[in-house]
């Protein structure tokens, strides 16, 4: 088991308690995003794709803190862009595990040995590392070689100090189940507390869409990754539920609000991965979000979704309300065999809309060139149209 138990009990609890108050619509994660900018420009990505002004926005340490006590998740993962470019992040990990939040704290490694004197170990912290594979896969995926030795030598030294840490690893087509395993085995072999695995999702943004998974691939994939760890002692930090769903054997419908994304525009509407909009507040988003406009089967754009951002929420809402099924699931493993469960019938999901991007990049602009005469903003549906004076 990859998640702690004082992680699980009190998750497990704060569930419980939003359920019998009547609550159907709560976080379970924040996914507080400080910073856009990074030292990387992965194939896959879809956050990195700004105008310099944007790229160059930090969220204060009190706009962070506000954030998570306005959401109310018991579990922050502060992604990006590179958390590690932040020069306060030591101390929004420091405010925010005071106040009792699990923190996740997502890096590349690449910056990790020089910045790890900055932090200490502690029970409700840990190192999210992306690693994407072994060697080869890995450095293909984040489009530079050597930063998966990088990063392995950086897991070593943090486990060394005593710091509990996992490894976070997205996969695409052409992926082969068995060298994910391996994979999986020589993450065990380093001694990681847990690995994170989800398919790619095809942010419409994203330089290379080729190689991301659809649904049915994604299931066959994750099936024979299943199939070559049995009998191995994996650990995950995911729910035993969310991995058979991975393995095609739940039909989950998308909890976005399960994970509400707050980043320099905002409160993104509806999820982490897709930005239709932003609000002010998150009272703003859970309020005015038409949620049943989104999630596979409602909206094209997120048709061949399976991430554990939108899924992973169902899973444990589905764990609380249905523990023996969680519990045959967890000693069971994800099912290999067999018929896999029914799929959403996508024939009445309402079309993209692909203007969205433009628009809220657009009036970001706006708003930074009222505040410095030194941002250029063009009028122009592309936003590759924006720029920035030197």
């Amino acid at each position: 088991m990859g998640v702690p138990l004082n992680q699980a009990l009190r998750v497990g609890a704060y569930v419980v308690k939003q359920h019998l108050i009547g609550n159907k619509r709560y976080p379970l994660v924040l996914m507080l995003e400080p910073l856009f900018r990074c030292n990387l420009a992965c194939n896959g990505c879809g956050k990195i794709d700004y105008p310099a002004p944007i790229l160059n926005q930090r969220l204060s340490v009190e706009e962070c803190i506000e954030a998570a006590e306005e959401c109310g998740a018991p579990i922050v993962a502060i992604a990006g862009g590179e958390p590690l470019l932040h020069k306060e992040m030591p101390q929004i990990v420091e405010e925010l595990l005071k106040r009792g939040k699990f923190i996740y704290l997502c890096t590349n490694a690449l910056l990790l040995e020089k910045k790890i004197d900055l932090y200490k170990p502690h029970k409700n912290f840990a190192w999210d590392i992306h690693l994407d594979g072994d060697k080869e896969m890995h450095d293909n995926a984040v489009s530079q070689e050597g930063t998966y030795d990088v990063a392995v030598r950086a897991i070593k030294d943090a486990k060394k100090r005593g710091f509990r840490l996992c490894i976070n690893t997205t996969l695409f087509d052409g992926a082969q189940p068995e060298r994910v395993g391996k994979f999986i085995d020589s993450a065990m072999d380093l001694g990681i507390d847990g690995v994170m695995i989800s398919p790619g999702y095809a942010y419409e943004r994203a330089p290379d869409k080729e190689h991301f998974l659809n649904r049915q691939k994604t299931k066959e994939l994750f099936r024979g990754i299943f199939r070559y760890g049995k009998g191995r002692k994996w650990k995950f930090n995911q729910s035993a539920l969310f991995l058979d769903f991975l393995a095609g054997n739940q039909t989950f419908h998308c909890t976005p609000w399960g994970k509400p994304a707050r980043n320099v525009f905002g409160w993104q509407r509806p999820c982490y991965l897709l930005g239709e909009g932003y609000t002010k507040t998150y009272a703003e988003l859970m309020a005015t979000t038409d949620w049943d406009q989104y999630g596979t089967g409602n909206y094209e754009k997120c048709a061949d979704c399976m991430v554990h951002s939108g899924y992973e929420a169902t899973a444990v809402m589905e764990a609380i309300k249905h523990p023996i099924k969680m519990a045959v699931s967890a000693i069971r493993g994800p099912k290999t065999e067999g018929a896999m469960a029914a799929e959403i019938p996508l024939d009445k999901q309402r079309p993209a809309d692909y203007a969205m991007f433009s628009r809220h990049v657009e009036e970001k602009m706006e708003e930074l060139a009222t505040k410095s005469p030194k941002v250029r903003v063009t009028r122009s549906k592309a936003p590759e149209a924006f720029g920035a004076a030197d």
